[in-house]
């Protein structure tokens, strides 16, 4: 998203439209933070996806997509958990690594896991340095408004960027009684914005905002200098990210009502293993012109 192509000008070449990354078509400058806080001011929306390996990251960085998130989601996608809580930081570096890079132009965030920054400040700083260290990411993720400022303040005043999670935030699933939309009634609204304040004023440069009322998220994207980026939060916020799983049609069964499936990978890949196992069963593969 550099600069994207508008349709022909008078002379029939086409007209190239600024977008606030710069940088010339098919280049490669790299999306920094200060391109979000530009992309609120000028209304362009943001774009972000999850991903955990190499190969795909190239895809979605190739794609155009603005930040590619390594998300404790993994926990469930790539390592079979039932839920993000056992997901550890030796499991998510490689992980990150390896969307790092691949990525030539977009923002790599990694997420910081359950029980890496809670205990203390002190503690999420080790976290957020050994994540820059060993992975090459560009900025951090951690869970939790006000009770979390003062973790995110450590780690900004250390230099890394770090991207706020309020709303429903899924390393607090159990206290939270399960998949529950956060921020709704007068009193849930109001406590959605406290945390979005504080993780504003504690010094992230944008905060996802999960499960929670459209109007709701509009109100505190409206409050907010910092971009929010929705996760089932509607339309109005600044910009939308999903797990590129449940986006492909990877992910089988239930999927969140604010998932729109791009393509059914799973149904494909499904259907050419299928083809495969039926073409070496009688004798079709390999053929002559697979042969040396």
């Amino acid at each position: 998203m550099a600069f994207e192509q508008s349709g022909p000008t008078a002379s029939g070449e086409p007209q190239e439209v600024a977008a606030p990354y710069g940088g010339a078509a098919g280049g490669q400058k790299r999306v920094r933070t200060r391109h979000f806080e530009k992309a609120k001011q000028d209304g362009v929306k943001i774009v972000g996806l999850t991903s955990y390996d190499y190969l795909s990251a190239q895809v979605f960085d190739a794609a155009g997509i603005d930040f590619l998130l390594v998300g404790d989601s993994a926990g469930n996608t790539v390592f079979g958990y039932d839920t993000t809580l056992p997901v550890t930081v030796d499991e998510l570096i490689p992980l990150t690594r390896a969307v790092a890079r691949a990525a030539k132009r977009a923002l790599v965030v990694a997420d910081m896991p359950f029980g890496s920054y809670e205990v203390n400040a002190r503690e999420a700083l080790h976290t957020a340095i050994r994540f820059m260290k060993e992975t090459g990411a560009h900025a951090v993720k951690l869970e939790g408004g006000v009770r979390s400022a003062e973790q995110i303040r450590r780690v900004v005043e250390a230099g890394i960027p770090v991207m706020g999670h309020v709303g429903y935030t899924p390393q607090s699933e159990h206290g939270l009684g399960g998949h529950v939309i956060q921020g709704r009634g007068e009193d849930g609204a109001d406590q959605l914005l406290r945390d979005a304040l504080a993780v504003q004023e504690a010094g992230a440069f944008a905060v996802v905002l999960e499960m929670v009322p459209s109007e709701a998220a509009k109100a505190v994207t409206e409050a907010l200098t910092i971009p929010t980026l929705s996760v089932g939060a509607g339309p109005h916020c600044d910009g939308q990210l999903l797990v590129w799983s449940d986006w492909a049609g990877m992910t089988t069964g239930r999927i969140p009502k604010f998932v729109k499936q791009y393509a059914q990978l799973a149904k494909t890949l499904e259907e050419a293993a299928v083809s495969f196992r039926e073409d070496v069963a009688s004798g079709a593969y390999p053929a002559p012109e697979h042969e040396y």
